[in-house]
């Protein structure tokens, strides 16, 4: 074997275990989400004693996106403010006027309601990039988009939580704002600072965060179904019927997003992801802290369904690369 071949073959070796460790972790943080929804449900009064850790434990979780964030990836929307542009314009308005959509046509009752829009009007997903790059498609778009999306959530989403879900049940925005701001907004800017002062010892954590995130959002998630867990078994299957709904919606209208202004195909599957995909946990505490117990299921179940739907969508995006590439080789 050559030299050049040996190299490709070991370049594809290094992607292939990239991959499958991608592919684990994406499957595996909706389990552990969904075993810590378990918790929460079978000893409820013993878990929800722990209510006050909520907003510590996202504020630990945006500090960990933040350590995974450098100034390269805000240079992006100087370099490509396009995509930039259009997907987070994407994010806060397609997202939550589907929710607004799926909310009238299931007739949902107005707690479920709120917590539905409250999901849709939340920042991306942590789990966004991994599943952009499982999908091949631009992950430093996908980085970006993120980044600015969660750095404008303490406007936006109390914003339009109020607009959109002050009919179905009184919200405080003023002071949804300044939650966000305190477990989102400073967190986030801490994490960037400490990567630049601190840049080998963040490098040596970088592969351990995304479980710490997913520990933390599971034990919020625990926290929020041990809070409305007599109503669960009644309202379950609603919950999932729209959050389904809403994150397939969020999917494939992302994805048409892109198409309809022109983005190559790594970009449009990014935007669908981005727009698909959202930062649940942080809903689900919001829901839990200025709405009902109830209102914050919307966001534990989409904790667990945007991953695994995330997960498919990826893997048909290779399969379609797949077939171009057999169709180029006939």
């Amino acid at each position: 074997m050559s030299a050049p071949e040996a190299s490709t073959g070991h370049d594809a070796a290094a992607r292939g275990s990239e991959d499958r460790a991608a592919y684990v972790a994406v499957l595996v943080f909706p389990v552990l989400v969904l075993l810590g929804g378990l918790v929460g449900y079978v000893f409820a009064p013993t878990v929800h004693q722990a209510v006050s850790w909520t907003n510590p434990l996202l504020g630990l979780v945006m500090f960990g996106m933040g350590l995974t964030l450098r100034p390269a990836d805000f240079a992006l929307v100087v370099k490509r403010p396009v995509p930039i542009v259009v997907g987070v314009l994407a994010q806060y308005v397609v997202m939550p006027g589907v929710a607004v959509l799926v909310s009238w046509a299931l007739q949902l009752p107005p707690e479920i309601a709120a917590g539905v829009v409250l999901v849709g009007c939340a920042p991306g997903g942590t789990a966004s990039n991994v599943v952009s790059y499982l999908a091949r498609g631009d992950v430093a778009v996908s980085v970006t988009m993120t980044s600015i999306s969660t750095l404008l959530a303490p406007v936006l989403t109390p914003l339009l939580t109020l607009w959109l879900a002050g009919s179905y049940m009184p919200l405080n925005g003023g002071s949804m704002a300044k939650s966000i701001a305190m477990v989102v907004l400073l967190p986030v800017l801490l994490g960037l600072v400490v990567r630049l002062v601190l840049p080998r010892v963040v490098a040596r954590l970088l592969p351990v965060l995304p479980w710490i995130s997913v520990v933390g959002i599971a034990v919020i998630v625990a926290i929020v179904v041990s809070g409305s867990a007599d109503k669960i078994v009644q309202a379950g299957l609603l919950v999932l019927a729209a959050v389904a709904i809403h994150n397939l919606l969020g999917l494939l209208l992302g994805w048409t997003v892109g198409r309809v202004t022109g983005q190559p195909a790594p970009v449009r599957r990014t935007t669908a992801v981005e727009v698909g995909m959202q930062n649940s946990g942080l809903a689900a505490g919001l829901a839990a802290q200025y709405m009902s117990p109830v209102a914050a299921l919307p966001g534990a179940v989409f904790s667990v369904w945007h991953n695994l739907s995330g997960a498919v969508f990826a893997l048909l995006c290779r399969r379609v690369d797949a077939r171009a590439a057999r169709r180029l080789d006939a």
